[in-house]
């Protein structure tokens, strides 16, 4: 959640007993706050603001503490869990290894990670001939950045130069924020890599009258003669998020179209971070699939396992074999226990129908998530939608972003059995697991109805 995080005043709230969400209790549990007390009180303070929830368990896509509450989860742990918490397959995998026992390998052979790699490899484009395994989408991206300029190096680029969009968020390692598009998060850093290069994002509202083609022309010119570079001579990949995340805003078709033209033609490679649209969220296995096109990296993470730490690095051999032996790994890369959580993750999304779900669950969210929108048009300026992933963009007539409405509306929700997300200045992120079904879904959207409509009362 942005801004400073929920109330931690246990506050008497109504009793709520539903088939998919249960509130028995004061919100926060007043025996939970001495521990989340504790807690804050030995960790680092960036990792507070969040849900003053003290989970128990979780499962499919639901929410339990040990006092009886229950809510409905429409965060997916921020696009992690797009299997279903507790997945069954999940849950199996990792008891086999455990009772092996095996835990760590470091980057030793075992069978988990040859049979992993298989699947994956037979199951994903043809395009993508080769993986490399980490722990968190920031290696991702880092490891995608190298490899372009390895790459631009190999084939004689002047410059190893890297364009990325502004608005875009790519991890929180120092290369990984460079190429985010974000001035703010990155100001402590100090310097710029002169190589790396941002370009405007086609937000609806910036496009205006102008074509998708028309805009990013300009932005390409605009970027030559501001940095007076040759864009054919100068870079050497273009890394772009598969939609922009705080607002779930996908680029015009075309427009990816066009940069996938254009970086074929001048040998750039096209990378795409699909730390949230990968693994089904969208409706496809990888949410580029949308643009029809073929990037040379794909980046992912998050929802690669729907448990455990996974990240995935995708390429074709000639890409992926650009680092020599020993140059490019990490220490728990590939461990036997993520390896299992990868390999029936992706096999509960291919065998089990969880993408089929997502579509047919997809097209009734967005339909009422409109009608949402439609309910309050002062307030609500957008929504965005595909698959199971969507954000409700609230701002005023002046178009001011309504940051504390969207506090306000998370507060009402988790006190209502809700788990949402406020991301960005205006926006509410929508993302509950693919084995979501109907009638859940539908009574989530109905709780997100009434606590807009609470809150906007309350306020205005």
């Amino acid at each position: 959640m942005a801004g400073n995080g929920f109330s931690h005043t246990p506050k008497k709230v109504e009793k709520i007993s539903s088939k998919y969400r249960k509130i028995k209790t004061y919100l926060p549990v007043p025996e939970s706050i001495p521990l989340l007390e504790k807690m804050y009180s030995l960790e680092s303070r960036s990792m507070h603001g969040q849900y003053p929830i003290i989970w128990d368990k979780a499962i499919d896509f639901q929410v339990f503490d040990k006092w009886g509450n229950k809510w409905i989860d429409f965060t997916s742990t921020i696009f992690v869990t797009n299997a279903g918490h507790g997945n069954r397959r999940i849950v199996n995998g990792l008891k086999n290894v455990l009772n092996k026992p095996l835990l760590h390998t470091y980057t030793y052979a075992n069978e988990e990670r040859i049979n992993y790699l298989e699947y994956l490899i037979t199951n994903t484009p043809k395009n993508f001939q080769k993986a490399f395994m980490l722990s968190a989408g920031t290696e991702t991206t880092e490891v995608a950045m190298k490899l372009m300029r390895l790459n631009a190096q190999k084939i004689n680029k002047r410059k190893p130069g890297i364009i990325c969009f502004d608005g875009s968020y790519h991890g929180r390692t120092l290369g990984a924020q460079m190429m985010s598009g974000n001035l703010g998060a990155k100001n402590w850093i100090g310097y710029e890599d002169p190589n790396i290069h941002h370009i405007p994002f086609p937000f609806p509202w910036e496009l205006g009258n102008k074509s998708p083609l028309s805009f990013l022309e300009e932005s390409f010119h605009d970027l030559e003669k501001k940095k007076e570079i040759d864009l054919s001579e100068d870079i050497g990949g273009i890394l772009m998020e598969t939609f922009q995340g705080w607002g779930a805003i996908f680029y015009p078709k075309e427009f990816v179209q066009e940069i996938s033209t254009f970086a074929k033609k001048h040998n750039i490679l096209l990378a795409f971070d699909e730390m949230q649209a990968g693994f089904g969220r969208t409706g496809k296995l990888f949410g580029y699939m949308h643009y029809d096109v073929d990037p040379d990296i794909l980046c992912c993470g998050k929802g690669s396992s729907s448990s455990l730490p996974l990240s995935i690095v995708l390429g074709s051999s000639d890409i992926m074999d650009l680092p020599d032996i020993g140059s490019m790994s990490s220490t728990h890369s590939a461990n036997p226990l993520c390896c299992i959580s990868g390999h029936e993750n992706l096999k509960s999304l291919i065998d089990d129908g969880l993408i089929e779900n997502c579509v047919k669950m997809g097209k009734i969210f967005k339909k009422e998530l409109r009608k949402v929108k439609e309910n309050f048009p002062n307030y609500i300026k957008y929504d965005f939608c595909e698959g199971l992933v969507a954000a409700l963009i609230f701002v005023d007539k002046e178009n001011n972003p309504l940051s504390s409405l969207c506090d306000d509306i998370c507060e009402k929700a988790f006190q209502k059995g809700l788990l949402v997300v406020h991301t960005g200045r205006e926006s509410i992120k929508l993302a509950p697991p693919l084995t979501i079904n109907e009638d859940a879904l539908l009574e989530g959207i109905d709780v997100l109805k009434e606590c807009i409509q609470d809150s906007i009362k309350e306020r205005f």
